[in-house]
């Protein structure tokens, strides 16, 4: 009968093989945490190989993820569909043991991580969603939501400015099913931490309102097994357990330091550390015994059953939410969706208004939250300036059944990623919102957001010099073009109220990736349109004001200077000179669309061609190619009203139209 050390040495061996092999990774960290993953993930973890999508499991999330090799051998040898011969393949090309965990390509990881701080960020999103659906599912006699979520981090993580913000709300949240080990081996790449990192690590987590477990012996399975125990008593409050561990444990020449943390052991230090374990086994071999005693699909499968079971009497009781719930799980939106929300849209275009796009994100959620119980979300402390707070939002520290909003602070990067966490939990479509300059704090959360990817929404208000007497501390003149330079992010900049709520449409439906959702601090007039033009919104450009003959002329705009590209056009009109406007809200959708789609919107005939936007203009000279003008804000902004700004800059109507005549010259 193989002992604890037995199979925690099999992740010992299983990591430095396959880094070895690889000639690459990160062998420290499974092989100083090996201990502590084998009595969570044999007496602890609530999970099942065989079903690794099943709702209530535990969730487990590796926030020092250069250490991956120890989740992979986790995956492995409890029985998840991740085969040797992938373990072989560690940091190839196409395998499924990535040099760090990506979510989608490997089964059981939860959420991508390497970026320290945000796995632990990612977590606490989990565990609002565990504690979030509890209070609106759970019944008397019916618990169907109630699992943990596990976090393993280093000090990395704990230096990152991202995990204070993340986990110094998860305190004020009580999430009492969050638990953290943090690894304290005091190693980093540069050497031993205490030449930069001396915080107080209990005391900061204490000052947090978490339960803070110190001392605890990371190779002592007993000592472990007391600090889960003592962990999982704890209902209120989050749980830091402090676990003091050696990196390369076993290494007999380079456990305790550097050496070990970010490169293969070498072939003799290998065969050094097999003898020293005492695992007398060859590369990538692990005996039945050991396999058998990992095996975790019987145990998995057995605690699903019993859900099920607690899951059916619960829809015999509470059919309607029973019904809920598995919807909002698979990620399906409500019955006659479709129908509600265009005829929503009808009605606002037949309304009209001018009105902030700001405004307009909120008559939004005002429209569809009603629709949509999965939808949480918040702000970065500007709820009053972003209009995240709709009609019916309910904090979601109340504790009621219906909480649906978070208070988040001033914590836009931990905001941004708490919200990959709640997406990718599951039941849940998340939004989350600041000022668009903002967007930088977060930036790397709303890249790996789009990496992942996770379905976030990102609202960023105040888009343009026209925030006005602020200045250029908080005009975001190149914000929208380097977010539009994310892979998979989806930008939409809105013109007027019926895009705004096309924009949160599409963002909404668009269940596997992220989007950026860009409004404006100032009012914008309300544009006319035909039913197909209010169709075409969603394929990111259309033309909005056809030219009154045969066009001479293409004026292009987004957000705020749509208004602008009419006034130009109907100016240019007046003077003999045929221009069509298109509005393109989302210039990365439109290029997605079909050539021929492409082509009746922006003709290749029609080569006199204006680009206009609140900012950095490089993005739009392909569009309007070498005979083309951009106008846009190419540097930072000023201290001055807003309308003051576009007089300044030269967003006006009459450089719109002077620029249109130049392209015509141009062009012929």
């Amino acid at each position: 009968m193989p002992t604890r050390t037995d199979l925690a040495n099999a992740i010992r061996a299983l990591s430095m093989d396959a880094i070895q092999q690889a000639n690459s990774g990160h062998p420290g960290l499974p092989m100083g945490m090996a201990d502590i993953a084998e009595v969570l993930w044999n007496d602890h973890l609530k999970h099942n190989p065989s079903n690794p999508a099943w709702v209530d499991r535990d969730r487990f999330v590796l926030s020092n993820g250069h250490g991956s090799m120890l989740m992979y051998s986790l995956l492995h040898l409890s029985g998840y569909d991740l085969p040797m011969a992938e373990l072989r393949n560690f940091r190839q090309l196409h395998s499924r043991t990535p040099g760090h965990p990506e979510f989608g390509e490997t089964p059981g990881v939860e959420t991508t991580t390497g970026p320290l701080g945000q796995g632990i960020a990612n977590a606490v999103g989990m565990a609002l969603a565990e504690k979030v659906l509890a209070n609106r599912y759970n019944r008397s006699g019916h618990r169907i939501v109630d699992h943990r979520t596990w976090v393993f981090m280093g000090d990395g993580c704990l230096m990152e400015g991202v995990s204070h913000e993340a986990c110094s709300l998860a305190g004020k949240l009580g999430l009492g099913k969050l638990i953290v080990f943090w690894d304290d081996n005091k190693i980093s790449i540069d050497g031993n931490v205490e030449g930069w990192f001396i915080d107080d690590t209990p005391a900061r987590f204490e000052a947090y309102g978490w339960q803070v477990i110190p001392g605890v012996n990371g190779h002592d399975p007993a000592d472990i097994q007391q600090a889960i125990d003592t962990a999982k008593a704890e209902t209120e409050r989050p749980t830091l357990i402090c676990a003091q561990t050696i990196i390369g444990f076993g290494s007999p020449n380079k456990q305790g330091s550097e050496a070990t943390h970010g490169a293969p052991l070498g072939e003799d230090e290998i065969a050094a550390t097999r003898r020293n374990l005492g695992w007398n086994y060859p590369p990538f071999e692990i005996p039945d015994e050991i396999y058998a005693a990992w095996d975790a699909r019987e145990d998995g499968l057995a605690a699903e059953t019993e859900w099920q079971m607690r899951f059916d009497a619960f829809r015999s009781d509470c059919t309607e939410l029973a019904d809920e719930f598995e919807r909002r799980m698979s990620g399906e939106l409500p019955s006659g969706w479709q129908e509600q929300t265009d005829q929503i849209i009808r009605k606002l275009q037949d309304e009209g208004g001018d009105v902030a796009t700001r405004k307009s994100s909120q008559i939004a959620l005002n429209a569809f939250g009603p629709l949509l119980p999965e939808l949480i979300g918040g702000s970065a402390d500007l709820a009053g300036s972003n209009n995240t707070i709709w009609s019916g939002s309910v904090d979601v520290n109340d504790g009621t059944e219906d909480g649906n909003y978070v208070y988040f602070g001033v914590r836009e990067f931990g905001m941004t990623a708490i919200c990959n966490g709640l997406g990718l939990h599951g039941g849940f479509i998340p939004y989350s919102a600041t000022f668009l300059v903002f967007a930088d704090y977060a930036r790397n959360a709303v890249r790996m957001s789009a990496l992942i990817p996770a379905h976030n929404i990102h609202v960023y208000t105040h888009d343009s010099i026209g925030l006005g007497e602020d200045g250029p501390t908080h005009q975001p003149v190149e914000h929208v073009a380097s977010l539009r330079l994310i892979p998979g992010l989806e930008v939409w900049r809105p013109c007027d109220t019926v895009e705004s709520v096309v924009a949160w449409k599409c963002a909404i439906e668009n269940t596997g990736r992220p989007a950026a959702l860009i409004f404006t601090r100032q009012g914008l007039p309300h544009q006319p349109r035909s039913g197909e033009q209010i169709e075409a919104i969603a394929r990111g450009g259309y033309v909005l004001r056809e030219a009154d003959g045969p066009a001479d002329a293409l004026i292009i705009a987004t957000g705020s200077e749509v208004g602008l590209a009419v006034s130009a056009a109907e100016e240019l009109s007046s003077n003999g000179i045929n221009v069509t406007v298109v509005s393109m809200p989302n210039p990365g959708c439109f290029m997605q669309q079909d050539s021929a789609y492409r082509e009746s919107v922006l003709p290749s005939g029609i080569r006199a061609r204006v680009a206009v936007e609140a900012g950095v203009s490089s993005c739009w000279h392909s569009f309007v190619g070498d005979s083309g003008q951009v106008i846009g804000v190419d540097r930072f902004g000023a201290s001055a009203p807003g309308k003051e700004l576009f007089e300044h800059y030269g967003l006006t109507v009459e450089a719109v139209s002077q620029a249109v005549r130049e392209s015509l010259a141009a062009s012929k």
